[in-house]
């Protein structure tokens, strides 16, 4: 409003300009017609041949008290002052007459100074007469002042208008704009929340259009932004399965660490140096294969095998594969855990009252030891054990007791003040020879301690085999 206002002032004051110095012309023209008495006397006096002392005297005794002329002087044709009266002004131009009658304002704009050329008078005198233009320089102070008055009502009162005119054409529409367009970056992805004051009045020309165009922007950004958000929670969803089914095929910290490096993959492997293994077999599976429906088969096994999964799970285990009708499990991998031992006999004791509910039997095998632990090649990857104490493992279930437990001498060295054992003694190993082994035995009072830090539940006052004891086993 400031720079319209100071525009039009600017704009009034240019065009005034030429009006003021008119005007000051103007004034001093009429003290010329007051002179111009003197010049006809003056005149009149020469065609009569006086004296050019007497001259001037002559126009001097014309002259009223109250008039303006302050003075003249009257020079020959060569610029010599041959007589004066009052304020004797100056001759403004040098030797040899004047073409045209010359003005000049003297003395701070006070003094009106006129040369009549020396045609005027026989190409004998330049008569130079003093104005007092006093009043002019009064008149245009006032004519100034009422000038300034002017262009300040004239540019406040347009600039009142324009700014209605603004504000109602350009100014309130842009600022509903404005506030639709803060309102649009909240209700982009939501569209049926969004209510345009802009749109609800008819507005004309290319404000209009702009304001139509923003509508239709709206419209099509806000489609994108839901087709974005669709596609983009539908990438999220296949990439949370994608998440759990490889957490579900490999460990957690071994699946990140497949995930960063998988563009470039090196062989990830580690040494643990003191973990536990169980093997598990169902016996007499193979038979019952030969006489029972695939589906049916593999139901069974499936249901068993997912139970499995939940106690490992609950123990804090880690389960490695299953092979046929075989399960392997083991703890301390790929976290080490100080209990591990505990907790995989923990699970087997588990697995043994679960499979009771079913035809089925199991033979356990436990070893502990060190082992490295790692995945291998570049598809299908598969997170396995390698080491002696897999093979051991493998061997205490192979060469184990039906329905029993079997455990090597180093995982009875971790157990035998926890657990109850009966000394099965020396055995032949397949690819060992002679190894001491132990069978666990379940009292009816047994009791397992926490394992796995908290994560396994304690299992007290347990009849073991005798069917009375509240069973917390995942049933089938």
């Amino acid at each position: 409003m400031v720079s319209i206002f100071l525009s039009l002032v600017a704009i009034e004051f240019v065009v005034f300009i030429p009006s003021y110095f008119q005007r000051r012309a103007d004034k001093l023209r009429e003290l010329e017609a007051v002179s111009e008495e003197v010049l006809l006397t003056l005149k009149a006096n020469v065609m009569q041949d006086m004296l050019s002392t007497e001259l001037l005297a002559s126009a001097q005794a014309n002259l009223s008290p109250d008039t303006i002329i302050l003075g003249a002087a009257l020079y020959d044709e060569r610029g010599q002052r041959l007589d004066s009266f009052g304020e004797a002004p100056v001759l403004m131009s040098p030797a040899g007459g004047l073409d045209d009658i010359q003005r000049l304002l003297t003395v701070n704009g006070t003094r009106y100074d006129v040369a009549w050329p020396s045609r005027q008078f026989q190409e004998r005198y330049v008569l130079v007469i003093r104005h007092d233009a006093t009043s002019v320089k009064r008149y245009m102070v006032q004519y100034s002042f009422g000038i300034f008055c002017i262009v300040i009502l004239i540019s406040a009162f347009l600039t009142l208008i324009t700014m209605i005119l603004l504000g109602r054409m350009v100014i309130y529409p842009l600022l509903l704009l404005r506030d639709d367009l803060c309102h649009a970056a909240k209700v982009v992805d939501q569209p049926d929340l969004a209510e345009f004051k802009s749109l609800n009045h008819t507005w004309r020309g290319e404000l209009g259009e702009v304001i139509r165009a923003f509508a239709a922007m709206f419209g099509q950004i806000s489609q994108e932004v839901q087709e974005r958000q669709q596609a983009e929670a539908a990438l999220r969803s296949e990439q949370e399965k994608t998440e759990a089914l490889l957490q579900n095929v490999l460990p957690v910290a071994i699946a990140n660490r497949l995930k960063n490096d998988l563009s470039n993959r090196t062989a990830i492997a580690s040494r643990f140096e003191n973990v536990t293994i169980l093997f598990a077999d169902i016996v007499g599976f193979t038979k019952l294969a030969a006489h029972t429906a695939p589906t049916d088969l593999v139901c069974q096994l499936n249901d068993i095998f997912s139970v499995f999964d939940t106690l490992a799970e609950r123990h804090g285990l880690e389960k490695i594969k299953t092979i046929g009708d075989a399960y392997m499990v083991v703890g301390g991998v790929p976290a080490p855990m100080a209990n591990h031992a505990e907790a995989v006999m923990a699970m087997a004791i588990d697995m043994q009252r679960a499979v009771k509910r079913h035809p089925f039997k199991l033979r356990i095998g436990i070893n502990t030891g060190p082992v490295v632990a790692g995945v291998i090649g570049k598809k299908k990857f598969s997170y396995d054990l390698w080491g002696d104490t897999v093979n051991v493992a493998s061997r205490m279930e192979s060469h184990g007791v039906v329905d029993r437990i079997q455990v090597s001498a180093d995982t009875h060295t971790l157990l035998k003040d926890k657990f109850h054992f009966e000394d099965r003694g020396c055995i032949d190993v397949k690819g060992r020879g002679r190894m001491h082994t132990y069978l666990w035995m379940p009292l009816p009072l047994e009791a397992l301690s926490p394992v796995a830090s908290g994560r396994a539940p304690m299992l007290k006052n347990v009849l073991w085999g005798s069917g009375e004891a509240a069973d917390q086993s995942p049933s089938l």
